[in-house]
Parts: C-alpha cells; structure tokens; sequence
C-alpha cells in the first residue's frame, strides 16, 4: 500500500510533468490517444514501484524513461513496425529508449528545447479545428492541464460519461483525420495559433465568470488557462498576440479575490475595493502586454485583439480609483477593437466606455443601436448596460424593466441574483 507521502509526491510529480510525458510519447507514436495511455502506464508502474524503491532523484525523468519503454514495447508488437519506425524517421527518442535510463535521463536533460517542441506540438495537436470548441476544450483540460474527467464535468457543468465520451471522440476524430503531430509553419502557424488562444481564453472565460450554475467563478480553471498561456509564451517566445492573452489573462485574473463578497455574490468593476487586487499578476500582466508591444512594434505590426483588450484592463489596473480610470483612452483602446475584431459584444462594451467618458445620453443610442443583433438576443449584459444607462438619467421604471429581463436571461445563478437586487434598487 502506498504511504500518504509517497502518494502526494507521485500526485505532485504526475500533475507537473503529465503534459511533458504525454507530448514527448506522441512524438514516437503520432498518436495522442495512445501517448496518454503509455503515460498512465508509466504512473502505474510508479504506484507500484516508488513505495518500496523510494521516489527517484530525477521522477520526471523516471516516468519519461518508463513511458516511452511502454511506447517501444507496442511499437515492437505491433506487426507494421518497419513501417512505423519508417514514418517516424528512427528519431532520437526511439534511439534514446532501447539503452539504459542513465543515458536516456542524461540526454534528456540536454534536450529541453526539444522537449518544449514536444509540448507545442501537443498543444497545436489539442486545439486543431478539425475538434469541434467543445472537444478542443475537454481535450485539452485532460492532456494539458491535468484535469480529471470528474473535474471537466463540474466545470462545465456536463455529465462524466457525456466529457469521457467527448474526449473519446476527440482521439478518435485526431486519428480518423491523421491530424500530423507538428507545429505548423507559414500561414497555417497564424491560422492554428488562433485556435489555439481562442481555446485558452474559452477556459479562462469559463473560470473567471462561469456562464451557468451556482459559481460566479471557478478559479480552477483560471489557473489552468493561466499555467497554459504561460506555457505557450515560453514555448512561442516571438508571438506578439500569445504575450497579449497571457497580459489579458493575469490583468483581469489580478482581480479575483475582489470579485465576490463574504457571500459569493459577484461586485462588479467599478464597486471592487482595489486594494484586494493582486499586485504580483499585475505585474506580470503589464510586463506581458510590454512585451507584445516591443515585439509589435519590432515587426511594424498593429496590436492584435488579444493585446488590446490587455490594454483596456491595463487602464483599469493603473487606476488606483474608479475615478482615476482613463475612460477616453479606453474608448480609443475599443476603436482599435473594433476595427481588428469587429464584434456585437465589442460595440456594447464600446458603449459602456463611452458612458462613462462621456455620460449615459451619450451611450444609450449606441446601444439601443445593437437591440436587434441576433448575437445579442439572448445576452444578458445588453438589457443591463441599457438598465444602467437607464438608471444614471434617472428613468428608474424603465431601468427596473429592464434589470429584469436581464436577470430572466442570466444562466449563473449569481448574475441572476445581481441583476434581480439591482432590479428591486429602482423600485424606491
């Protein structure tokens, strides 16, 4: 039986190095499906091993060594080997694999490019658009972020059999398509690499305002998009819009611990007491946005989408009251938005910046502009900037009314209850 001890080194040690393994067994195999099934069977031959061996010095290494034996062992099975080690090109790894782990650990070590290469290519891999959203999402919790099926489930608020079977799929749909295990190149890298963000951010998004059940946030999945992002900068070091997610990303998630009250209820932006935002994320997220603009600027490149909206939550992290916000370069920030990524939510969005840089008059019209957009018919948010808007110039009824059709259309139980309290707040 396994000691508490050596059980919680083996969970640490899997959680850090499960994504490393996995990406590093698909490059012998060019199966991701596969490659996470050696990678289980290596944290078994852990489970057994390490309780009376001891933990190795180097257990990154000792599961990597073991995974790709595994991967060597089916490869020898299989009757098509010739074939396989053809395809594969005798890379060093299926070398590396067939003499003793010492060597193997040692030659390791020497690699880590190759294994960030390994890491990337798994991520592209992941998020390819041949998966649908839903797919790349679950897939990529499992392989990247270490998440269990259970934990996708409550995330996402779906069934374990209904994310299992997704994931399954995903594998299936991957290997069906004979998806190359690569980094693309030229325009396809541009093309993938969109994909790839978009699913990080689809994440982030889900942990920092969860779209339906009892949360208004799961900072779970915060900080897995949060670890992926940080991941993908390292590994894509020259990608001016990967730098501008990560900036995104730590700006807004500098703000999660004034997010709720005592009670879980959400406190929006503007009545969030500042001094409970985190210092340190700010810091990296303006270091971040930094480094998206030098590499911008280097390449005489606009910023991209991902990058501007850092910009705006630098405004609001620079700020150390809400009066002190600069609301008009915000309003600046959203017109380079909307020409780079013209979106119904981003002119909603504008409207709320011109509101409060110019006053309600101002930005009602723009936003009674945006009634009849189908993207908006069932968005929440609409109907509460209009309630709002409403409710600076004092047509309290109207506001009420509409405060209330917001909260009919809020999934999140606790939007609903925000909208609802704001809603009874125009009755007096």
């Amino acid at each position: 039986m396994t000691d508490p001890a050596t059980q919680r080194a083996i969970e640490a040690v899997w959680r850090i190095e499960r994504s490393r393994i996995v990406a590093g067994v698909a490059r012998l195999v060019r199966d991701v499906g596969l490659a996470e099934e050696l990678a289980q069977d290596a944290l078994i031959a852990a489970l057994e091993h390490w309780p009376h061996e001891g933990v190795p010095d180097k257990p990154g290494a000792w599961l990597m060594t073991t995974a790709k034996h595994r991967a060597l062992d089916r490869l020898r099975r299989d009757q098509n080997l010739a074939r396989k080690l053809e395809a594969i090109g005798l890379d060093l790894d299926a070398q590396e694999a067939l003499v003793v782990p010492d060597f193997v650990d040692a030659l390791d070590a020497k690699r880590a490019d190759e294994i960030g290469d390994d890491l990337l290519r798994l991520i592209f891999t992941a998020c390819h658009p041949v998966l649908s959203t839903e797919a790349r999402l679950a897939l990529t919790l499992k392989l990247l972020g270490g998440l269990s099926t259970a934990e996708i489930a409550r995330a996402f608020l779906a069934s374990e059999p209904t994310i299992a079977q997704r994931i399954v799929r995903a594998k299936r749909t991957l290997a069906e398509a004979r998806v190359p295990y690569e980094v693309p190149r030229g325009e396809a890298l541009r093309e993938r690499l969109a994909s790839v963000l978009e699913v990080i951010y689809l994440i982030f998004n889900e942990g920092y305002t969860a779209t339906a059940g009892d949360d208004w946030m799961r900072p779970a999945l915060v900080q897995e998009a949060l670890r992926l992002g940080r991941v993908l900068a390292e590994l894509a070091n020259d990608a001016a819009e990967v730098h501008g997610l990560v900036a995104l990303m730590e700006l807004q998630a500098s703000r999660g611990a004034a997010r709720t009250d005592a009670h879980g209820r959400p406190v929006l932006l503007m009545a969030q007491n500042r001094g409970r935002w985190d210092h340190l994320l700010i810091r990296r997220g303006l270091a971040a946005l930094a480094k998206a603009e030098t590499l911008c600027a280097t390449k005489g490149e606009p910023l991209g989408p991902y990058a501007l909206q850092a910009g705006i939550a630098a405004c609001h992290a620079r700020a150390g009251t809400p009066d002190a916000t600069d609301w008009p370069r915000i309003v600046a920030l959203y017109d380079a938005l909307a020409q780079a990524a013209p979106s119904p939510v981003v002119a909603l969005n504008r409207a709320v910046a011109v509101g409060m840089a110019f006053g309600p008059a101002a930005a009602l019209p723009l936003v009674d502009a945006l009634a009849d957009e189908p993207a908006l018919k069932n968005y929440q948010w609409l109907p509460s900037v209009r309630a709002d808007l409403l409710a600076k110039l004092d047509r309290r009824a109207e506001a009420r009314a509409e405060f209330e059709r917001a909260a009919s259309l809020a999934r999140n139980a606790r939007e609903r209850e925000l909208l609802l309290e704001r809603a009874r707040a125009m009755a007096g």
